[in-house]
């Protein structure tokens, strides 16, 4: 029973202790302020239509028009029937944004050395290790919430698959479920996929161990288990799979149509994103050093150089008065790696790489392997198009591997692996029972290859060109010397940096030697130690993300400032799109004003992508017709935006005097650079066998009108003396979309590479378009035996644990 309560109070105090770090971090929050994310900014864009219309009619849309001409709300956080896992997960998530995330790398990782059977004061040092390593905290300062949160609960799943390997299935499974859920329900599926390539290796050591230890049969008994756990963890959030992977073929991460290029040569046939397009994000190799010393190569792309630097004081001399000289070298290009750009260096901490070097001596056995390995196959394949034949085998025939985009992402692999082996080598200093010899030769070794790499560094310094892809851009402000004073500022936080990371390790290694020559106490050294990792990631986390990073909560909720031009065209009541060509594709400022065909997501609809790369960035007006562009935005040579109308829009819907053939999506999209979408239309009928081409009268009488429009809903009414074609000015999506005419349903079909169309009959009638996607009552009910399945393992185990308790007491 006192055992029970130690235990109790240990965790309840560990856990209020991680609380306080992480809201004394992010310490705004507490202040009412919210971190400003790029990426939740563009989100909230996006989703802006979808929110509106679920507070005004409490329920989802499951749709929004707002952006890319039209797309599902599946990866706009939809919510779903019988979520419960995600209910789960906000009860867990009780901190405010973003001390929520970092509170949950702290605890995952926490739960996972104690799994692995670590000492709660070196699991608390290893929890603060992984949680302000460095990248995972420029995610959150870029807004990668999706990301920040899948990678939060990784470390627990993890966990779960210790625990049924050490036999403790029970809660192993239990865990693994759990785990498994949750991590799903964060949606950010690549992070999950890379996650599964460590759990391949993990399970490759585990059965070489197994073999040689005559332990196969609870080798597979293990696996068996955490297969059901895993699948039990997926079910549960059947729904949101499901409808990502619908939307997944329907997205620039399926497979196209096209086979060829806008300029008509062939197109590269991967089954999902092309190698440049995934590759495009990828980790220099000598850049990995930044894993070690933070600023090796720059660190971010903006970056504030200070007044110390050479940059700055080039400016005074060129007469700039101080506030001007200090803004300009405040978000100067400071890094000059491979990446296009990047917010910071991915630095997992001097201290944590030296214990890590240390514990590839000083740890035996296959959790060595395991992590060791990981972190290598993850730091190659983070190099990328740097290291091509690894990756074009992995695009080529690994499954899956092509879907997902920036391969430098991979590193959250080894961002798990190194402080796990780390603080292994520390439980293995102070805990386990190694011969001390084998101790103080380990750390010689470990010393002697980190301090090796650093005098290589410096004596390499001289081999780099410290020169910036973006350095002949600066010479266009009419400073001619800057880049040279920006090249000078590199080499000079490359030196500074080198030596602060040295610094640490001095630091570190000295204590470990003390302590083995019992001139210092052990617990002494532990908070040494977990202090000096603390301040050394701490010390770098914030150059990057920082009290600076947030704003009033207002600026988030309302983000962008609307214009006199969006003014104007909110004076139109009518249901039409918007073409902003001020803002780019890659922006959802239209869509949260307007109706947009642009939009911010990872996976575009690919149709409206084609659209723009063959027509739409060519200025084909015809294209912007169908597509209902009633208004296109742009600029004067002031700068002042102003909206033009565009009389020739084709409407909501309209008919058309002839539906042409063609045999496939090829010849589809390139008829439309001279089809006059007003009158003609034209069906693929390697898609649509069924339809045949036509001709059709349509005479001044015809009419049809949009009468209703939700985002979910629309109803138009028509009147013609004759049967006819309406061509509708919105997206084909053919999952979920249900078409009735006068009630009975009636089928729609495909036109000019991305509209929906239907035959109608002769009258006057009414057209309803209703959105109600069978993936989400389909999956809601899977979703919902799997949680109540879950739910019963989750009780049955706790009252096995009551039950054996009592016994033992009894005993």
């Amino acid at each position: 029973m006192k055992q029970g309560l130690k235990f109790f109070f240990i965790h309840f105090f560990v856990i209020a202790f991680f609380i306080i770090a992480a809201l004394a971090y992010f310490s705004p929050v507490l202040q009412g302020k919210v971190m400003y994310q790029h990426d939740i900014v563009q989100y909230t864009g996006m989703a802006k239509e979808q929110n509106d219309f679920r507070k005004a009619n409490d329920q989802e849309p499951y749709w929004t028009n707002s952006a890319f001409g039209g797309m599902p709300t599946y990866q706009l956080g939809a919510n779903y029937p019988h979520n419960y896992v995600k209910q789960l997960d906000r009860i867990i998530r009780f901190l405010p944004r973003p001390a929520d995330y970092l509170f949950l790398y702290f605890i995952g990782f926490y739960i996972l050395l104690c799994c692995l059977k670590v000492d709660y004061k070196l699991a608390i040092i290893g929890a603060f290790a992984f949680g302000f390593s460095t990248y995972l905290i420029i995610i959150l300062g870029a807004g990668h919430n999706s990301k920040a949160h899948a990678v939060a609960y990784l470390p627990v799943l993890l966990a779960g698959i210790v625990l049924v390997f050490r036999k403790k299935y029970l809660w192993g499974f239990v865990l693994t479920a759990l785990a498994m859920a949750l991590e799903i329900s964060a949606n950010h599926y690549q992070m999950t996929y890379y996650f599964m390539l460590l759990v391949l290796v993990l399970g490759i050591v585990y059965l070489i161990y197994a073999i040689e230890e005559k332990e196969i049969k609870h080798y597979f008994i293990s696996v068996g288990l955490l297969l059901v756990a895993v699948t039990l963890g997926i079910a549960a959030n059947a729904t949101g799979l499901m409808a990502t992977k619908e939307y997944a073929d329907w997205s620039t991460r399926g497979k196209s149509e096209l086979t060829i290029n806008p300029d008509g040569s062939a197109k590269e046939d991967t089954g999902g994103l092309s190698k440049e397009y995934i590759t495009q994000w990828s980790y220099g190799i000598s850049e990995s050093l930044n894993l070690f010393v933070p600023r090796l190569f720059g660190g971010a792309s903006q970056e504030n150089l200070g007044e110390d630097s050479k940059s700055f004081n080039y400016l005074l001399d060129k007469g700039l008065p101080r506030s001007s000289a200090l803004d300009f070298v405040s978000g100067l290009p400071l890094y000059w790696g491979e990446q296009p750009i990047t917010s910071g260096p991915a630095y997992l901490g001097a201290v944590i790489f030296f214990l890590f070097i240390l514990g590839l001596f000083l740890v035996k056995g296959k959790h060595k392997w395991w992590l060791l390995i990981g972190t290598i196959i993850s730091l190659i394949l983070s190099w990328g198009k740097n290291f091509s034949a690894l990756t074009d085998f992995m695009i080529d025939y690994f499954p899956l591997y092509d879907k997902f985009r920036a391969v430098s992402s991979i590193q959250i692999v080894l961002e798990l692996c190194v402080p796990v082996l780390a603080i292994l080598a520390l439980k293995k200093l102070f805990m386990d029972k190694v011969p001390q010899a084998d101790k103080m030769k380990s750390l010689k070794f470990a010393a002697g290859i980190v301090f090796g790499l650093g005098v290589l560094l410096f004596v390499l310094k001289g081999a780099f060109h410290f020169v910036g892809a973006a350095d002949d851009n600066l010479r266009m402000t009419g400073l001619e010397e800057l880049p040279e004073m920006l090249r000078l500022d590199r080499k000079a936080v490359y030196t500074s940096d080198l030596l602060r990371s040295l610094g640490f390790v001095l630091v570190t290694s000295l204590l470990i030697w003390f302590y083995l020559k019992e001139k210092l106490m052990m617990n002494i050294v532990i908070i040494a130690i977990g202090v000096l990792v603390v301040v050394d990631l701490v010390g770098v986390d914030l150059r990057y993300v920082n009290d600076d990073n947030f704003v009033s909560k207002r600026k988030m909720l309302e983000p962008f400032k609307e214009t006199a031009a969006d003014k104007l065209i909110a004076e139109d009541d009518g249901v039409f799109r918007v073409f902003d060509q001020t803002d780019g594709f890659d922006s959802a400022k239209t869509a949260y004003f307007h109706q947009s065909i642009t939009g911010y997501h990872a996976a575009k609809p690919a149709g409206m992508q084609d659209l723009f790369n063959f027509h739409i960035y060519n200025g084909n007006l015809s294209v912007l017709n169908m597509l209902n562009i009633k208004y296109v935005i742009q600029q004067d040579k002031e700068g002042n935006s102003f909206p033009i109308e565009n009389p020739n829009a084709n409407g909501n819907a309209w008919f058309i005097k002839e539906l042409k053939t063609v045999e496939n999506a090829d010849v589809e999209i390139k008829v439309l650079d001279s089809l006059n979408t007003k009158n003609v239309a034209v069906v693929n009928t390697s898609k649509f066998k069924n339809i045949s081409a036509g001709q059709f009268i349509v005479d001044s009488t015809a009419t049809i009108t949009l009468t209703h429009y939700q985002p979910n809903q629309l109803t138009y009414t028509f009147n013609n003396d004759n049967e006819g074609v309406i061509v509708f000015s919105e997206m084909y999506y053919k999952n979920g979309w249900i078409a009735t005419i006068d009630g009975r349903e009636s089928d729609y079909f495909k036109v000019n590479y991305v509209l929906r169309a239907m035959k109608v009959p002769a009258g006057k009638h009414t057209i309803d378009f209703i959105f109600k996607p069978e993936v989400v009552e389909v999956g809601s009910k899977i979703s919902l035996a799997s949680s109540i399945v879950l739910g019963l393992v989750i009780i049955c185990g706790l009252g096995f644990s009551f039950w054996r308790s009592r016994k033992e007491e009894k005993a």
